[in-house]
């Protein structure tokens, strides 16, 4: 039986638990660490800045780097909104809210978020990542 740190004994809840607390630290090496090798993490709406997908862990780490080293958004709470089981065990769809600020304002702003992880051996193989890029660019401004 593998030990509990080990990725073949996170469950898909354990990874989104993991893939949250990554973005809360804006952490790109603890997100690209939740992913295989070959992974795919899509992006279905089109979102300024971000490309349609990354293919590969490696992509994913230096798609989040160049990201969310060039933003200064501070992440402050990544609300859980609900979590769905699916007929696949290993797929896990995930509504969220980001609570963030920007350093030059006082207010916060929400932008809500929807995942759809593939996990097998306690490792993300796909991510399809419907973020609201409209609300992300306007609370840049």
């Amino acid at each position: 039986m593998p030990h509990p740190d080990t990725p073949a004994a996170r469950t898909p809840h354990e990874v989104l638990t993991c893939y949250y607390q990554a973005m809360l630290d804006k952490s790109p090496d603890d997100l690209a660490d939740l992913y295989t090798i070959d992974a795919v993490h899509e992006f279905p709406f089109s979102s300024p800045g971000f490309p349609p997908r990354f293919e590969g862990r490696e992509a994913v780490r230096a798609g989040y780097r160049a990201a969310w080293c060039a933003s200064p958004v501070l992440v402050e709470e990544v609300k859980r909104v609900a979590a769905y089981e699916t007929a696949d065990p290993g797929v896990i769809v995930a509504e969220h809210v980001v609570v963030g600020k920007l350093p030059t304002k006082a207010t916060t702003f929400t932008v809500p978020g929807l995942l759809i992880l593939e996990v097998r051996d306690g490792l993300i193989t796909r991510t399809r990542d419907y973020m609201d890029g409209l609300g992300v660019a306007n609370a840049r401004t």
